[in-house]
């Protein structure tokens, strides 16, 4: 493919789960000299690396892949990681990569006229929906109720953020994300998973995990997500030889290298993996390969926008090592695109169109494009 064109976008927009307080990040358009159009996401969040995101895209990357010509998505991610060695793999240089090869391979798959699923082989037919829900409703009956919401809409699981936000009451201590679990699971019977994920919000230590995990066991939870700080790995070890439990994480990986430190620590069960950080669509796969290797469930990250969800909805299809899929209503899930990633009784629908499968309403980008 022979590169034209580069456009960067900084999104803002509100988060329906979080209180509606404002999210960021970056998108990228890329279009070729015969017109084709490939859309990528980088999750950047912070005003000042949304910032840096742009100025990486613009004036690191993509003067690189116009001087390479004609090229593939794998050179030109190999040519990406080469040039950012010196100022670090990882963090921005890795967001500004995994936009710009999600986008490549959207124009591939559109280049292919195949999804991009189908480029790969589809290992599942489809995958049962989880909600992914932070609780950020300020009490213990408005949080359970919300979620009983999605269940009732068909979700199979739930997801929940503990502490995302200071105002609730929920989650912000172990007894109340303790009373969180034990509710819905009277509430939702035996058969709706229940996965917890920590977050940043809570700073727990081996001890209190231990306790809570067991606490939480009691109630049947699928896993436990990021308990601490993932350089805490005798944390991790300690809490994995305690509980039955499985420990999921990565969250705050970025590389393939770092993932696979991760995997060799053997503190994980479930790795999470992102494509609009962790070194984009090629990034993922290689990384799920790595897990698929040491025997680790893998779970695609998808709490942005349309576009990264389209993203690891195709991986996920395409993987021997996902269980699930994470859904996360929102603005940019639903008006940014046409044919949007659902659940339809419980299950992820699968798309079909060429590359991502999704078209992006350009004036819903123009609309919520950041100026500051």
């Amino acid at each position: 493919m022979k590169l034209a064109h580069i456009q960067t976008y900084v999104l803002r927009y509100p988060d329906p789960s979080d209180l509606q307080q404002p999210r960021m990040t970056v998108l990228v358009r890329l279009e070729t000299a015969d017109g084709v159009i490939g859309w990528g996401e980088a999750v950047a969040l912070w005003p000042e690396a949304c910032r840096a995101t742009v100025l990486l895209i613009e004036e690191g990357y993509w003067p690189l892949l116009q001087q390479a010509g004609e090229t593939s998505v794998e050179k030109c991610w190999q040519s990406m990681r080469r040039h950012s060695e010196w100022y670090g793999e990882g963090g921005i240089a890795s967001f500004a990569l995994s936009a710009i090869d999600m986008a490549l391979w959207d124009i591939r798959g559109k280049l292919e006229n195949q999804p991009l699923w189908a480029l790969w082989g589809r290992f599942h037919e489809g995958l049962p929906a989880s909600a992914n829900c932070q609780v950020g409703t300020k009490n213990l009956s408005a949080c359970i109720d919300e979620i009983l919401g999605l269940v009732s809409a068909g979700f199979r699981s739930v997801k929940l953020g503990l502490r995302m936000d200071s105002r609730s009451a929920v989650g912000r201590d172990t007894d109340s994300s303790i009373a969180l679990v034990a509710g819905l699971r009277r509430e939702l019977g035996p058969d709706v998973e229940i996965l917890v994920d920590v977050g940043n919000g809570l700073h727990w230590d081996a001890d209190i995990a231990i306790d809570t995990v067991r606490r939480m066991a009691g109630q049947g939870i699928g896993w436990i997500e990021e308990p601490f700080h993932p350089a805490h790995l005798e944390d991790h070890r300690v809490l994995k030889a305690a509980v039955a439990v499985p420990i999921a994480g990565g969250g705050r990986e970025w590389t393939v290298t770092h993932y696979q430190r991760l995997i060799d620590s053997a503190t994980l069960d479930v790795l999470c993996v992102d494509p609009a950080r962790a070194e984009g669509i090629t990034g993922f796969r290689e990384i799920d390969r790595c897990a698929g290797a040491a025997r680790l469930k893998v779970s695609a990250q998808a709490w942005s926008t349309a576009i990264t969800t389209a993203a690891s909805l195709h991986l996920s299809l395409a993987s021997p090592n996902t269980r699930l899929f994470e859904l996360k209503p929102s603005l940019v899930q639903h008006e940014l695109v046409s044919r949007p990633a659902e659940q339809l009784a419980g299950w992820v629908t699968v798309p079909h169109g060429p590359g991502l499968g999704v078209e992006v309403d350009e004036a819903v980008v123009r609309r919520l494009t950041y100026r500051a």
